[in-house]
């Protein structure tokens, strides 16, 4: 049973394009619900003996477990609903037992940032250090805030993905899929000048292995990962004590919002974040109008 998992996700990722960190997460419920169906006093052996009635009864049990929220049940449903749907498209199944299956209903959460003032205390937070982590701590923070990039793209930001040579210095940025179009984004104003500062300075004192192409290090050399960025990030504003939740996509949120409110479009932030629909980027305006009230 395992093998056909393994083979759903092979195709995640070759034929769809899917991101490693959206391929982890199917990849775990999956094996959730196989260890579930597996486990079962019936002892179920193949997915063609997994009826309707199982799936619903292992949601039900995810419901009543009390430990997840709905959105995290509705992926769980979306999982198992795409990997039944290919086991159909391979041959493996006649029919798809999840086909009327209706996922949870999940109340939307909308994106929040905090105030100009926060960015600011938030952005000043390592001028106080010195060295090239600090450096590179003010880099990444400016780069996340003047950029809009999420965290998993800046992380992923190769030295040869910046142009510091053209008339306009800018990043190149490739989406959440590894099929998504590249987008290129201006840097200017304060951000250029750390990014610059950390590349020249900062990195190379980072740098072990010559042929390390990321841009963002950690204490060893390598690659800064998602958690490493997120954690530095939490040190900051628990540093300069902002009360606000922030998550590592505040910045992106908060860079969004207040463009918005000092009169960028909606178009032209949709094509910085690297959104696919402007309808995503809409959700920003209530959070532009929120900033100027609290600006």
């Amino acid at each position: 049973m395992k093998d056909r998992i393994q083979g759903f996700l092979n195709f995640l990722k070759i034929e769809k394009g899917y991101a490693e960190n959206t391929i982890a997460a199917y990849q775990n419920d999956l094996n959730q619900f196989y260890q579930h169906v597996h486990s079962d006093k019936n002892g179920q052996e193949d997915w063609t003996q997994i009826k309707k009635k199982a799936i619903i009864g292992y949601i039900e049990q995810l419901k009543d477990n009390g430990e997840y929220a709905s959105s995290t049940i509705a992926r769980k449903v979306a999982a198992i609903k795409s990997f039944f749907h290919f086991l159909v498209a391979e041959g493996d199944l006649n029919e798809d037992p999840t086909v009327a299956l209706d996922p949870p209903k999940v109340k939307k959460r909308l994106p929040k940032a905090i105030s100009p003032a926060e960015i600011e205390r938030l952005l000043q937070a390592p001028a106080g250090q010195t060295g090239a982590k600090a450096q590179r701590d003010m880099a990444l923070l400016e780069m996340l805030y003047a950029s809009g990039m999420r965290v998993t793209e800046l992380v992923s930001l190769n030295v040869g993905d910046i142009d510091f040579v053209g008339k306009k210095s800018q990043v190149r940025v490739k989406g959440k899929r590894t099929n998504a179009k590249e987008r290129e984004i201006p840097i200017i104003g304060t951000a250029l000048k750390v990014l610059q500062d950390y590349i020249e300075n900062g990195r190379e004192q980072l740098l072990q292995d010559p042929n390390e192409a990321a841009v963002f290090l950690n204490n060893r050399g390598q690659r800064l990962t998602r958690q490493g960025l997120w954690l530095i990030i939490k040190h900051y504003v628990d540093s300069v004590d902002i009360s606000a939740e922030v998550t590592p996509h505040t910045l992106r949120h908060s860079f969004a919002a207040h463009k918005l409110s000092q009169g960028k479009s909606l178009q032209d932030i949709q094509k910085l974040l690297g959104h696919a629909n402007i309808s995503t980027t809409q959700v920003y305006t209530h959070l532009s109008q929120e900033s100027e009230k609290t600006s």
